[in-house]
């Protein structure tokens, strides 16, 4: 292999635009398309004609295009038919399929759609899903009430027969979006189509086991050999090729996996190069989502320079015109192609994932988009990228992937001035034929490349919903395409002119402005880039290299530090990645600091209440401001102290921003001024929030940043001053966070820190009479003897807010699909070690479908990677000190006894100085089994049979938690079974089930769970105050001046 680049190229540096920000780079794409107002008008009427010839051609159009004419995604009949495209053909027993069936179309009107379209294939389809089977005639009945109809049916003909309908209906449309079955039947079919080119796609979803990646791998290979041997003579680019998704190939393909992913991945690519090379074909790297751009282009770059591929002219890419990377990229791709000698082939896309990326943007936190907002947009960008391959001729092969009119005319154009005859459009198979041909007949036969899905109808599934949902929506062009009723100059109309973008769309929030006016949303951390993953290292080292931190009572903002009387409560503060290093020295508090910090408290209670909640909120949106800036600290911290991945670190440290900001605003808005209430005239009512006194606040080790903050935020915005005792295991954390409220203008004798253990500090705070109230997160048990004390004392009746733990129990269905749940438990079960109160602790899975889900899971465990959590690799942490480790392992011996075990991976090297524990996946026989939870990360995982399922849910909610409650289904009545049998504080359908988020999913339990209510929910701060309703009877005073002055 070459090791040693030619005329390298930093693709890192792609990063650097990454989030450009749209308002000022949008206005320089029209200017890179080069394209002046001749030529824009010139395009333009060559595209609506275009579109005129297809549509007087309608024997042409393809099924997509029939469908999305007659159904769209707007209506509930387009929805109900993607629902179970995407779901019905996985669906293993009869009884799920029929529910799944009656459900999605019971409300359709299919009566209104039969025998409207001019596609037979349509029809057909609307045919079975009317459930009988075969033609009939409408009866009068159906037009009147389709959903009583339809049930009358259904008693008629039965559920067998409808489910063989419909089922049937679903086969006739994935037959026409897949070529083949298999790589051999695809071949056969597309000599049947007569010369039409293909990049053949093996259609599946990306790989979630070493297993899957091997599997997908020989799919590959053969179908390169499948394809050599049925290789045409001609230049490769008159041939058939094959088009690759990377993500197929590894689990694990992802920028933090980096180092292993270039000893793993890149040997297999360079395996389906040489087999590539010797059948003179060309190799296809499909584009996926933009945080694995950089990577896929270095596994690139690479296979450009192997010497032992000289001599051959297929290999290929896909870039993404939605991305706002793409010139750079396409000016890189250049410079390889020059560099190597290559002339390479650039499949320039649109983009299929466009709505995830949206909602990645606005869930991480970015600083922008990593695409363009607006399909103008887009368009644009498509037309610099494809004037900037054009122009290079010599380093590229131009292949122009749209079912556009208009950017086909453009991309005519643009090769006509740039003198290029040698390039190739690509269009979807089962799309985009009836605009084609219509070019062929206007402007004569060209190239064009079909992009051909290989596969089962399972496979289809999830591409053939991303395709509808990527045409079906109203600015596609494919939506309007063939439709009358939209004028042909509307259709054909391009990106210029009026429709020249000047901005980002303006009803899609920015990342940051996800919240409104309010509050700003945190500000995510990138570990996809490389210079990121850098800084971070750095802080790390820097940390390391500054020695122990001194966690003391800080009392009045001063440390209390040595003195005679605090010989023996100095403690060294270990990490538990190693437990020989030591990251700190934490000292105790004393009666004598306990009584100090509650005399300055109260003293400064009254005051800082009288300060009001906008002076508050401001302090608090400092103290944000001041965690984001100093977030390379904290992670590095973070690691050390707390054992918390790069990942969860990040995740933490936005969610302590998120409190202060979200209690900052609702301070504002709530407690600065009294609200008046309606009452009769003559008086004047007003209700106002006030503090409450001095709240202790006890926080728990696994999320020293975030509830520590958090707790902190909640009780300084409604008024009161704050004792906190942080968790014994993470003092330092906690200390550092609270030199920085002080620097964010937070009055010094208002906050105090008092380190220390639980059963000797925590019980003086709770037991002492001057606390007005207890914010604690941590144990059941522990909140149970905390409200006791409370209780106990000879003093006002003071608030316990409780967050505790869980059962915590994910339901699926067979209707679920399994790479999402796998990925959905994986994370939900062992992210932050298990060590979350959110975290699943109960798998239950039916039987019909158990063994494929169990197999997949422990396949996904495989690949987890245990190490030090301040490498960005790292997937599984320590758990937090011996103690844990040990309860984890006595947990183990009795599940061994007690069930089987599936899975427990080894820590390793890891587990001899650090507390580290394997994941674990552990199969038993009821839920009876489990009476509390285990902190850690250990998955328990029961197979149920449709009528076990009440008893179950029932078991479950019969042990008294209710925090969190997964359920993976695409049927309705499920999950609203399962919601109302199981009682939970968070429930989180068809997504994870930790990782709440501030504001948008407030957090908290019921019953052993938790008092309620919700952090970061528009309640919680209440909890925190005193409530004062004043009267003044202003007629004493002469008058009520309001009512006297109405005219």
């Amino acid at each position: 292999m070459n090791t040693q680049p030619r005329d390298s190229i930093n693709w890192d540096s792609l990063d650097t635009v990454k989030f450009a920000d749209e308002d000022e780079s949008v206005i320089h794409l029209a200017e890179r398309t080069g394209l002046n107002a001749d030529a824009q008008a010139r395009i333009q009427t060559a595209a609506v004609k275009l579109v005129q010839r297809a549509r007087s051609s309608s024997r042409n159009r393809g099924l997509m295009e029939s469908f999305l004419q007659e159904f769209g995604l707007s209506n509930r009949e387009g929805l109900a038919l993607m629902c179970l495209a995407e779901a019905l053909l996985r669906v293993p027993d009869a009884a799920t399929a029929d529910r799944l069936i009656a459900e999605k179309i019971s409300g359709g009107d299919w009566v209104g759609h039969a025998g409207k379209s001019e596609s037979w294939l349509v029809n057909a389809s609307t045919l079975g899903l009317m459930m009988t089977g075969g033609l009939i005639e409408i009866d009068p009945e159906a037009r009147k009430n389709p959903s009583l109809y339809l049930r009358k049916m259904t008693q008629k003909l039965g559920e067998p027969v409808i489910r063989a309908a419909v089922m049937q209906a679903m086969r006739i449309m994935g037959e026409q979006f897949v070529l083949g079955r298999t790589i051999k039947e695809a071949i056969k079919r597309g000599r049947k189509a007569g010369s039409t080119l293909c990049s053949f796609d093996m259609l599946g979803e990306g790989a979630r086991s070493a297993a899957d990646a091997a599997r997908y791998q020989q799919r590959y290979l053969d179908a390169i050999a499948v394809v050599g041997a049925a290789r045409g003579k001609g230049p490769i680019e008159q041939v058939h090729g094959v088009s690759v998704k990377i993500s197929a190939l590894h689990p694990r393909f992802h920028a933090v996996q980096r180092e292993r992913v270039m000893a793993e991945v890149y040997p297999l690519l360079l395996e389906q190069a040489r087999a590539a090379k010797a059948q003179d074909i060309s190799l296809c790297f499909d584009a996926e989502e933009s945080d694995r751009l950089v990577l896929s282009l270095q596994l690139f770059d690479r296979l450009a320079r192997e010497p032992e591929l000289d001599g051959w002219g297929g290999l290929g890419l896909a870039v993404q015109a939605y991305q706002k990377r793409a010139p750079q990229v396409i000016e890189r791709v250049i410079a390889l192609g020059r560099a190597t000698g290559r002339r390479l082939l650039v499949r320039l896309v649109k983009g299929a994932y466009w709505d995830t990326e949206i909602k990645l943007a606005h869930q991480m936190g970015w600083p922008d988009f990593p695409v363009w907002t607006t399909k103008p947009a887009t368009d644009l960008n498509f037309l610099g990228c494809a004037r900037a391959m054009l122009a290079a001729p010599d380093a590229i092969y131009g292949q122009f992937a749209t079912h556009n009119a208009h950017s086909l005319c453009a991309v005519r154009e643009l090769a006509e001035q740039a003198g290029v005859e040698s390039y190739e459009f690509q269009r979807l198979h089962g799309m985009g034929e009836a605009l084609y041909l219509a070019a062929d007949e206007a402007y004569g036969e060209s190239a064009v490349r079909v992009y051909a899905p290989v596969g089962s109808h399972e496979d289809l599934l999830p591409y053939l919903v991303r395709r509808l949902l990527e045409n079906g929506a109203n600015t596609s062009f494919v939506h309007s395409f063939l439709d009358p009723d939209v004028p042909a100059e509307d259709v054909a109309s391009g990106p210029f002119g009026s429709r020249t973008p000047s901005a980002r769309h303006p009803s899609i929030a920015t990342p940051m402005e996800l919240y409104g006016e309010e509050r700003a949303n945190s500000a995510g951390i990138d570990l996809s880039q490389s210079a990121v993953r850098t800084r971070i290292a750095r802080a790390v080292e820097a940390l390391d290299a500054a020695g122990p931190i001194i966690s003391a009572p800080l009392i009045g903002g001063i440390a209390r530090l040595g003195g005679a009387a605090r010989a023996g409560q100095e403690l060294p503060v270990t990490s538990p990645v190693d437990r020989s290093r030591i990251v700190g020295t934490v000292l105790e508090a004393t009666t004598e600091d306990i009584d100090a910090a509650f005399e300055l408290a109260v003293a400064a209670q009254r005051i800082w209440d009288a300060r009001g909640g906008k002076v508050r909120g401001a302090i608090l949106r400092q103290m944000a401001d001041a965690l984001e800036a100093d977030g390379d600290r904290f992670l590095a911290l973070m690691a050390r102290e707390a054992g918390k991945t790069l990942a969860d670190g990040v995740a933490e440290l936005r969610e302590a921003a998120d409190f202060c900001r979200y209690y900052a605003a609702q301070a504002e808005r709530e407690f600065d001024a009294p609200v008046r209430l309606p009452g009769p005239a003559g008086e004047t009512n007003h209700l106002g929030l006030k503090g409450r006194g001095v709240f202790v606040c006890i926080s728990p080790w696994n999320f020293p940043l975030a509830i520590f903050t958090g707790q902190l935020a909640a009780a300084l915005a409604a008024g009161n001053a704050v004792i906190a005792k942080p968790a014994e295991q993470t003092p330092l954390i906690a200390h550092e966070a609270a030199r920085l409220f002080f620097e964010a203008g937070l009055p010094v004798d208002v906050l105090h820190i008092l380190p220390g253990r639980g059963e000797s500090v925590g019980a003086s705070l709770t037991n002492d009479p001057r606390t007005a109230g207890v914010a604690f997160t941590g144990s059941t048990d522990v909140a149970r003897m905390i409200n006791r004390s409370l209780a106990a004392r000879d003093c006002a009746i003071g608030p316990l807010i409780a967050e505790t733990g869980g059962l915590n129990a994910m339901f699926v269905d067979t209707t679920a699909l399994r790479e999402q749940v796998v990925d959905d438990a994986t994370l939900s079960a062992f992210g932050s070690a298990g060590q979350r109160c959110s975290a699943l602790r109960i798998l239950l899975v039916p039987e019909d479908n158990a063994d494929a889900t169990i197999k997949a899971l422990a396949g996904a465990m495989d690949e987890l990677a245990i190490g030090d959590p301040a490498d960005p690799a790292t997937d599984i942490g320590p758990v937090i000190d011996g103690e844990a480790r040990e309860i984890l392992l006595r947990h183990m011996e009795r599940m061994e006894a007690q069930g089987t075990v599936i899975r427990h991976l080894d820590s390793g090297i890891w587990g001899e100085t650090g507390c580290y524990f394997g994941p674990a996946l552990v199969e038993l026989p009821s839920v009876d089994l489990l009476e509390r939870e285990v902190f850690g990360p250990i998955l328990h995982v029961i197979r149920y049979k449709r009528n076990q399922l009440h008893d179950i849910a029932a078991a479950l909610a019969s042990k008294g938690y209710g925090l969190t409650l997964g359920i993976h289904s695409r049927l309705e009545s499920f999950h609203r079974e399962i919601q109302a049998a199981v009682p939970a504080g968070n429930v989180y359908v068809n997504r994870s089930m930790t990782g709440a988020v501030v504001g948008v999913q407030p957090f908290g339990g019921e019953g052993l769970s938790g008092t309620g209510p919700k952090a970061g929910g528009p309640h919680y701060l209440h909890r925190f105050a005193g409530e004062r309703c004043v009267t003044v009877n202003i007629a004493a005073q002469g008058g009520d001046p309001e009512l006297l002055n109405l005219s």
